[in-house]
């Protein structure tokens, strides 16, 4: 797939002409509020056969074309570079799909074969239903090897709704991670509506996983967090609990989402993650983390410091790195996962853990604030979809954060009264997916589901395999 940041005056009907693709193929993986009114500024994911590369330090163009199995000039050609001198690491380049003319008896398997691929992998590439069609002569595109990761998402949908989400995209998804079952202080938890959001994950071959946190719509749940993890007796009580609701509702692994935590209760909260790893192996369950995103292991504050990132790694099977919330709904206007912090993070989690304990923190929400910001103000969220709307109807300039890697745009609403909105686009899904590549991270996380954004999910399709358990 391709991405093209729209030009003035460009139309979809001139788009589709220049890549040679239906405006229906165009609209569909783009959902777009309007069809006839394209944004100056506004990214597109063009649903042609290729892949976008990303160049890492060190590369070369030969190395790159060996890489995709295909030629430097096609890469040149391709690009329309007529000086390989002057790209350099960061610019992207748009690799041409890997092209093959079926021979005189050949089949299909024996294509596979010769690429290492597999005869549906083609038969999907292709759109082709009736393998019968293989003729002599016809071209066909060889699918490339996708990085495997794994895929987690949380919703906090009502239980309908969730299944609806987990439904729908759920062929992209490792896990799937109900929020939340908010724990007390006596070690019990509280009863959450999920049967049928886990009826629909076993349906897609999605591996529940049983979110647990001490957070709650109207506390941070700081006083909650000391009473359960001071007391020894309470913490056992929980893992119990834990248990219990695991075995009678199917959930096959733990998130442990303690947030806020005392910073006194630092080592409290690590013996209580080792103990519950202990518990939970011994069933053969699976026990994961979520962390706050610090960028060193001295960064102190109520949110961070009982976090303690080497422990986390060590003694947990996986760990969630939270990078996203700088944009924060009660702050000033500004991106809401700025990809040179989570990079930040992304470093500091990597000098302490593995990277196949990594899990990439990838918030699918936007933000609109009005301005100038006054302090006790709270922005509006709703989803990329529905920012992508606003902007049309207000005819806004989509304009690009090139550090932060995120677009936003300003209006002037009907009242006089001024919006500034950040939000996700196709540039800043693939920015995140290169993020997650160049560290080959384990998997990314969303949160959450329910916030429509299509281009994230064709893209995340394009960019890996998902792994599925």
């Amino acid at each position: 797939m391709l991405i093209h940041v729209v030009r003035r005056g460009e139309t979809l009907w001139q788009l589709a002409a220049l890549y040679n693709v239906s405006i229906d193929a165009i609209q569909s993986v783009n959902q777009l509020p309007n069809p006839n009114r394209l944004l100056l500024g506004q990214s597109l994911v063009i649903p042609v056969p290729g892949s976008i590369h990303t160049i890492q330090p060190g590369e070369t163009l030969w190395s790159i074309a060996r890489q995709y199995n295909v030629t430097v000039n096609a890469i040149l050609q391709a690009n329309q570079i007529t000086n390989p001198n002057l790209l350099r690491p960061g610019n992207k380049l748009y690799i041409p799909p890997l092209l093959h003319y079926v021979q005189p008896g050949q089949n299909l398997a024996q294509i596979a074969r010769l690429y290492g691929t597999t005869v549906e992998a083609i038969l999907r590439e292709n759109q082709i239903q009736n393998s019968n069609l293989i003729y002599a002569g016809r071209q066909i595109i060889i699918p490339r090897i996708k990085p495997q990761i794994e895929v987690n998402a949380y919703s906090y949908q009502k239980d309908q709704d969730a299944a609806n989400s987990v439904n729908a995209v759920g062929h992209l998804l490792t896990y799937f991670s109900p929020f939340a079952y908010m724990i007390k202080e006596d070690g019990t938890l509280e009863p959450f509506d999920d049967d049928l959001m886990l009826k629909a994950a076993v349906s897609k071959n999605v591996v529940p996983m049983l979110a647990v946190t001490n957070l709650s719509a109207t506390s941070t749940g700081t006083n909650l967090a000391h009473a359960v993890l001071s007391n020894p007796e309470t913490r056992e009580k929980l893992i119990t609990n834990i248990l219990q609701v695991m075995d009678a509702k199917g959930y096959k692994g733990v998130n442990i989402d303690f947030e806020y935590v005392p910073p006194e209760d630092r080592e409290n909260y690590n013996q209580f993650l080792q103990l519950t790893v202990d518990r939970l192996h011994e069933r053969g369950y699976f026990v994961s983390t979520a962390v706050a995103p610090k960028t060193s292991g001295s960064q102190e504050g109520l949110l961070y410091t009982a976090h303690d990132y080497e422990a986390h790694g060590r003694i947990a099977d996986f760990v969630i790195l939270m990078t996203y919330e700088w944009g924060w709904r009660g702050a000033s206007p500004q991106a809401i996962s700025p990809l040179n912090q989570m990079r930040r993070v992304v470093e500091y989690a990597l000098s302490v853990m593995p990277a196949n304990k990594i899990y990439l923190g990838f918030q699918i929400y936007a933000r609109d604030w009005k301005i100038p910001h006054v302090e006790g103000a709270t922005a509006e969220t709703f989803s990329p979809q529905e920012a992508v709307r606003r902007a049309t109807q207000y005819n806004a300039v989509i304009q690009y954060d090139e550090v932060a890697q995120s677009p936003f745009f300003r209006y002037t609403d009907g009242n006089g009264q001024g919006h500034e909105v950040w939000f996700e686009d196709a540039r800043s899904a693939q920015a995140k997916f290169d993020l997650a590549k160049e560290f080959n991270l384990r998997g990314i996380s969303y949160w959450a589901l329910g916030y429509p954004y299509p281009q994230n999910w064709a893209l995340l399709n394009d960019n890996f395999s998902i792994k599925k358990i």
